[in-house]
């Protein structure tokens, strides 16, 4: 039945993308016009949404916990941003995480810890890029982004995702999330600041460092089209 439902659900994303595309293409608008916007943010929501729900664009690394997994859906985000502003990027982020929560496996907090992180990534890119269109203003807005998304994803993880996976998840005491943790680095000592320091912290840079090369190739081959499409 899930998958049914998730199958479902990604071919009504991709129709609804491409109603969205064709209509615009045939009844043009205004630039920046508040109806384009949003027709804008809805695919890249769309298309987020792909990206985080389907397990297959998902992937772990065998030198970090199974349960760090890489994912791109923060990429058409920052196109978003990027073409449309920071209000665009909010919104395609809020429609990813909308549509991810009915196939939760975490009570919705996992999901909700996503929000806040991806937030934390690409708003602040956004709004530097706003103010400064140019390689400089990508390359601060970046780093402003990946400082406040690593120390969040390190303080979210000790007080908030560790604490709920431990105290309601079944299975996965302490105990057995350290053990899982020490399967893949050994020298982690607690589920604490030592996993923190030990796993999030490197995971999370490493991460961001992917989806940020990612992000500079598909803005690189798109940007024309989406320039094209927003006259």
């Amino acid at each position: 039945m899930e998958v049914r439902y998730l199958c479902g659900l990604i071919a009504l994303l991709v129709l609804l993308a491409l109603t969205a595309v064709i209509y615009f293409k045939e009844h043009p608008l205004k630039r920046h016009s508040t109806a384009r916007t949003v027709a804008a943010t809805a695919c890249f929501g769309a298309l987020a949404a792909i990206l985080y729900a389907v397990p297959v664009f998902n992937f772990s690394l065998p030198f970090f916990p199974s349960f760090l997994s890489i994912h791109f859906d923060e990429i058409p985000c920052f196109i978003a941003g990027f073409a449309y502003g920071p209000y665009a990027a909010a919104g395609a982020i809020l429609v990813k995480t909308i549509v991810k929560l009915p196939m939760t496996s975490t009570m919705g907090v996992g999901e909700l810890g996503d929000l806040l992180l991806s937030l934390l990534f690409v708003l602040p890119t956004a709004i530097v890029y706003s103010k400064k269109r140019n390689l400089k203003g990508v390359a601060i807005g970046f780093a402003v982004a990946t400082l406040l998304q690593v120390i969040a994803a390190m303080l979210l993880n000790v007080y908030v995702l560790i604490p709920f996976y431990a105290s309601v998840m079944a299975g996965l005491d302490e105990a057995a999330l350290l053990a899982i943790c020490r399967l893949a680095m050994p020298w982690i000592s607690d589920v604490g600041w030592s996993y923190a320091l030990y796993a999030v912290l490197p995971f999370n840079l490493l991460k961001d460092a992917i989806v940020i090369a990612a992000t500079f190739l598909c803005y690189r081959y798109t940007h024309r089209f989406i320039k094209a499409a927003r006259q």
